[in-house]
């Protein structure tokens, strides 16, 4: 019997690097959901793409790195964990941002993709967030982006460098 074994991940951008990362953007989003400045929800999902996958390496649920949820999901208005992740599925497939591409590349779209934006695509990758107005779900993804790239940037510098990342 043959197994089908999935493209490794990124080594650096693993999830515990989007665990730290999105711990670092969380306090900045609890006050903006406190505040109501987000939108009137109170609730946010959140789903973080690995950015070594690609959609040419697996399927996009293999590729989802972490999800995280703030407010009592058995509470939620909207089913926030759907349209994140189909906010972060339309960015990943497409390397865009979903406002860009509702906007700017309505061309790439398909029938079966999301209709909404707030997905992001920041420097190869993709985060999709839900709950907040969708400007602000944008500027969300973006910090768990740059905090994410910047976990891995840490984790990389402490690596000596090498012709082989992992000596094999």
């Amino acid at each position: 019997m043959t197994s089908l074994l999935l493209p490794d991940g990124s080594l650096f951008a693993d999830r515990n690097a989007a665990e730290q990362a999105v711990s670092m953007v969380v306090p900045m989003i609890q006050a903006g959901l406190d505040s109501k400045t987000l939108g009137d929800s109170g609730f946010l999902h959140i789903v973080l793409m690995d950015p070594a996958l690609r959609p040419t390496d697996c399927a996009f649920e293999d590729a989802i790195l972490y999800e995280y949820s703030m407010g009592d999901r058995s509470a939620w208005d909207a089913d926030y964990a759907l349209y994140a992740r189909e906010k972060a599925r339309v960015s990943w497939m497409n390397a865009r941002n979903g406002h860009e591409l509702r906007a700017c590349s309505p061309h790439f779209l398909r029938a079966s993709d999301t209709g909404v934006w707030g997905g992001i695509w920041f420097d190869g990758i993709a985060v999709g967030v839900s709950g907040a107005f969708p400007w602000f779900d944008e500027a969300i993804g973006v910090s768990i982006a740059a905090a994410l790239r910047a976990v891995a940037k840490q984790r990389a510098l402490a690596v000596p460098e090498s012709l082989w990342l992992t000596g094999t």
